[in-house]
């Protein structure tokens, strides 16, 4: 007969050594060690059900989080627009530049969020941007190159 491998397989899985505890089985009498009030002491509130403090409560004390001055907000309406340099549209020389030209090369990831264009490098000649938000320096380059913006 062919001697058995002992390698592993599900039929011979088990947990590292030390890894896993018994569960500590509660309210099984006096030998147990965990009988009677089931280690939660006697009466107060962490001896009931559902006895815990919610989080921050410092005892009726002001709690810190309302102690603690408040400045500013976060304006929920803020536009955050898609950059992109001038250097990195070196490749759209002579070419027209739109939103969806911009996705499909990469360099913005949606068409349907703003998208401006910020003059770091120089501008490729002839570019040709339509509907796309420009810096004033970016305008000037792209226009000094022999390109155009229209809106």
């Amino acid at each position: 007969m062919a001697e058995k491998t002992s390698g592993v397989g599900l039929g011979n899985l088990k947990p590292a050594a030390g890894s896993t505890q018994k569960r500590k089985r509660r309210g099984r009498g006096p030998g147990s060690g965990l009988g009677k009030t089931s280690g939660k002491g006697h009466k107060g509130q962490k001896a009931r059900s559902g006895g815990r403090v919610r989080p921050g409560f410092e005892g009726g004390q002001m709690p810190l989080v309302r102690r603690v001055p408040k400045r500013g907000f976060t304006n929920p309406f803020k536009v955050r627009a898609q950059v992109v340099s001038l250097e990195a549209l070196a490749a759209f020389a002579g070419k027209e530049l739109t939103a969806e030209v911009l996705v499909g090369a990469g360099l913005v990831a949606h068409a349907d969020r703003p998208i401006k264009i910020l003059a770091d490098g120089d501008a490729p000649q002839g570019l040709v941007v339509r509907a796309l938000a420009v810096s004033a320096s970016a305008r000037a380059k792209i226009e000094a190159a022999g390109g155009r913006i229209e809106a």
